[in-house]
This record gives C-alpha cells, sequence and structure tokens, in this order.
C-alpha cells in the first residue's frame, strides 16, 4: 500500500508539474492570439507545444491543439513573418489583408506582456500567502576547507566577511549579493575579500583564486568555490545510543561552542579539528538546555577503513538557525524587479568570457521541470513554487524580447525595419534566417536538455563538507 501510495503521489506531482508549464504557455500564446483577434489578423491554428499534433479541433476556423514535443507552443499568424517551417502555411488559401507594422508590434508584444501580467498575478498571490525566505544571514566565517582557495588566502573560522570584490555583502546564501553566489558570479582570476577578524582592528583584504570541480564532457561545468561554509550553532539534533557522544553525556538540544577551548563556529569545524588530532581525546563545552555551561571529555571513534578520515562521535546535527525560512510577503513589484535583475545578471555572466558562467548551466524544459518537482516536495513547497512562477514567467518575456527572428522580439525588429523601410523584408530571405535561427534555436534546446538529463550521471560519488561529521 505505501509502494502505491508513493507511485501516486510522483505520478501526481509529475501531473501538477506538466499543468504548470502548459498554464504558462497557455497565457503567453493567448496574449498572441487576443491580440491577433483584436487587430482582425487571421488565425490558422493556436497550438501547446511543437510537432505534429496529437489532438486537435477545429472551431471557427481556428485549429486548436496539442502537439507531442513538450517544448513551447505558438499562435500561427499567417499575416506576420512567415513561419511556415515550425506552424504550416496559410491553411485557408484565401488572399490575407495587409496589415500594418503596428498591427504586427501590438500582436508580438502581447505575449510578453502575458506573461509578464502572470508573473504579477503570481507575485500578488505570493505576497498574500507568503513564502520561505530561504536565506542564510549568517556572514561569518564557520568552516574552512583546507588546502582551498580561501584557507590559502588566508581567511579563518570566525572572519566576518564584508565585501567580495568591492562589492557589499548580504548574507550567506540565497540572494545575489550573498557569499555564494557572489563567489560564483564572479569574474576574472581572482576574488579579493575584504574581512573583519575579531582579533584585528581595521578590516583585512585577502585575494583568493578559486577552485572549479572537474566534470565529464557530457555534465555542466563546475562552478567557483573557495571552499567556505558559514558560522551556525553545533546543535545536537540526536544522540545514538552506546556511540562516543552519548558516553560523554552529550544530549539532544546540547549546543557545543568551544574545543579544547578554541570558539566553535560551526559543527564542520569541529569535524575539521578533531581530524586534525587524530581521534584523541578532546575537551568540549557544552551549553545545556538549562544554560549552563559543562565542560566533557570526547573521545572520537576511529574509522573502520584505513581510507577513511572522517571522526565519528554518533550525533546527527540540527541545520535550524542555519537558514532563515521563515515566511515572508515580498512586495509584489520588488518580486518583478528582483526577478530581472537576476535574469540581467545571468545573461551578462553567460555573455562574460570572463566569467565561468556558461550556456551549458542554462535549464531547459527538463530541468525546470526537475527543479518543479523537487520544490514540491519541500516543506511549503507550494509556496516556493508560487514564487518560482513569477522568476520563470519573467524570464519567458524577456527571453521572448530579444531581436532575434522566431522570437517575439525578431518579429518587433522586423516591423520597426518594415516600417522605416516603408515595405516587408523580402520573403525568401526572411524564410531562410527564420530557418536558421529556428534551428539553432532547437540546437541550444537540446544542448541544455541534455545537460539536464546527463549532467546527475557520475556526480554520485562527490562529498559534501556537511559530512565530515557523521552519525554512527
Amino acid at each position: 500500500m505505501t509502494t502505491l501510495h508513493t507511485v501516486l503521489n510522483v505520478i501526481l506531482l509529475i501531473v501538477v508539474v506538466v499543468m504548470l508549464f502548459n498554464i504558462i504557455i497557455f497565457v503567453h500564446e493567448l496574449g498572441h492570439f487576443l491580440a491577433g483577434k483584436w487587430r482582425g489578423l487571421q488565425i490558422d491554428r493556436f497550438q501547446i507545444w511543437f510537432g505534429k499534433p496529437i489532438w486537435k479541433k477545429e472551431i471557427n476556423g481556428v485549429q486548436y491543439g496539442l502537439g507531442w514535443i513538450p517544448a513551447g507552443g505558438f499562435v500561427a499568424l499567417p499575416q506576420m513573418a512567415p513561419m511556415e517551417a515550425i506552424e504550416g502555411g496559410n491553411t485557408t488559401g484565401k488572399p490575407l489583408r495587409k496589415i500594418t507594422p503596428l498591427d504586427k508590434i501590438i500582436v508580438a508584444i502581447a505575449g510578453p506582456v502575458f506573461s509578464l501580467l502572470l508573473a504579477l498575478l503570481a507575485a500578488v498571490v505570493v505576497w498574500g500567502v507568503g513564502k520561505p525566505k530561504d536565506f542564510i544571514p549568517s556572514t561569518i566565517v564557520g568552516y574552512v576547507q583546507a588546502g582551498m582557495p580561501g584557507d590559502k588566502a588566508g581567511i579563518e573560522p570566525g572572519d566576518e566577511i564584508l565585501e567580495i570584490n568591492g562589492e557589499p555583502v548580504n548574507g550567506f546564501a540565497g540572494t545575489l549579493q550573498s557569499i555564494t553566489e557572489q563567489i560564483v558570479l564572479s569574474s576574472g582570476d581572482k576574488i579579493v575579500f575584504k574581512v573583519k577578524r575579531p582579533s584585528v582592528e581595521e578590516p583585512i583584504i585577502l585575494t583568493s583564486g578559486f577552485d572549479t570541480p572537474p566534470s565529464r564532457w557530457w555534465q555542466r561545468s563546475g562552478l567557483r568555490q573557495v571552499g567556505l561554509a558559514p558560522a551556525g550553532p553545533a546543535n545536537i539534533a540526536m544522540v545514538y545510543k552506546n556511540s562516543p557522544a552519548s558516553k560523554a553525556g552529550l544530549e539532544k538540544g546540547d549546543v557545543i561552542v568551544s574545543v579544547d577551548g578554541m570558539r566553535l563556529f560551526s559543527d564542520i569545524q569541529l569535524g575539521q579539528y578533531m581530524e586534525t588530532k587524530e581521534f584523541k581525546t578532546v575537551t568540549l563545552s557544552v551549553k545545556k538546555a538549562t544554560g549552563d555551561i559543562v565542560e566533557v571529555e570526547l573521545t572520537p571513534q576511529s574509522p573502520l577503513e584505513p581510507k577513511d578520515t572522517k571522526p565519528k562521535i554518533g550525533v546527527l546535527w540540527d541545520p535550524a538557525g542555519d537558514v532563515d525560512v521563515r515566511i515572508v510577503h515580498p512586495n509584489p513589484f520588488g518580486q518583478v524587479y528582483d526577478s530581472l535583475h537576476m535574469m540581467w545578471v545571468t545573461v551578462t555572466k553567460v555573455a562574460d568570457p570572463q566569467s565561468s558562467i556558461g550556456v551549458d548551466h542554462l535549464s531547459g524544459p527538463v530541468g525546470i521541470g526537475k527543479m518543479l518537482y523537487q520544490l514540491l516536495l519541500t516543506d511549503d513547497g507550494w509556496r516556493r513554487i508560487l514564487g518560482f512562477m513569477v522568476l520563470f514567467n519573467v524570464n519567458l518575456a524577456v527571453l521572448n524580447m530579444l531581436p532575434f527572428p522566431v522570437l517575439d522580439g525578431g518579429h518587433i525588429t522586423l516591423a520597426i525595419m518594415e516600417k522605416i523601410a516603408r515595405r516587408p523584408v523580402q520573403a525568401k530571405a526572411l524564410e531562410i534566417i527564420q530557418t536558421v535561427c529556428a534551428l539553432a534555436l532547437i540546437s541550444l534546446m537540446l544542448y541544455v536538455t541534455s545537460k539536464d538529463v546527463l549532467d546527475p550521471f557520475g556526480r554520485g560519488g562527490n562529498k559534501e563538507q556537511g559530512e565530515i561529521i557523521f552519525a554512527e
């Protein structure tokens, strides 16, 4: 019964993801459809998804259909720039009424406008029901991985990062201004940190390089990292029976504040320290639930395998306190602006040759679908989905406004050229350009989709820094 329930739950989530995609595409294309009706254009087809229709029905001269390739959709408007290669030609065979460049611009821009309106609608809903903040507020370093660029640069646990490459930071992760994102999105060969060290009166400047994890040809290239983790309390969520922690008298709810007199800034730092001590007994200062501070001695268990250097003490750490997941109610227009800003940063970093962000880091329908599915599995997943709807629809609107043939921005550009030249662009040349651009767009879609599908393969052996201490 449990297995059946799991299967049904997975199927339901997949159906929800597909429906979300259909709603987003439908609203965008509905904008073109209604604008075309308003301006008196002939509409041959209104189809969601590309390819030969697996379902179609003609109503009042318009063929409505669902294609077999689950990506995108279109409204066939033969009076716009010809798109026979994708949408088919004039299905009626009747002469087409001449339309003005203004008609074309209105119809073309209506799709992105409807996407922005859907984004704003989702933002209003988020404003009302709220969404998790998903933000790590600390700017203090809790752990520096030995041998990584941050360690070589001299960054230490307890350092408070003030700026990265001259830009003030806001939190450790969760915004474009946070430490993790600024490292990932940095350009050039060096990353300059301005830090405040507890033992030093004035801020100091430290210059670091960066590492990118190795990847195979079918995977996305690695993102920049310097080996830092945020500070956070070493809260014990569970103590296993007969473990070193249990024998030392540690209990659920205890907070380890120091080891051998050294202040702790994270549970990961504790694991690193015990590793350097070669599993010898350490003295821990522990804050109990009553508020009292007691000292206990703990001897980590030696690893069972010689190649395993990670100390085992038999606890699970409580991540609460590291990540701010409070429900917030952001302003709708602020949400749209933040999405536009994120879009701009992404595009500029992809175009920047000194950045580590490339086309392979973009996602197609498969990657976005996987992300939506994963969001639905989280606590308050439906709220996170609403927040994602804002970002996705803004991205859809902006990308479609790029001045390339096949996209809405291309139609607008051609209409402006027609207005200036007072004659349409030659049909034969335009068809060739559009076909080339369509093939390029399809190739790009296939490329990013291949990364969406293949990227996880071969990454299963990678361990996260948070696994330096793990329970028995």
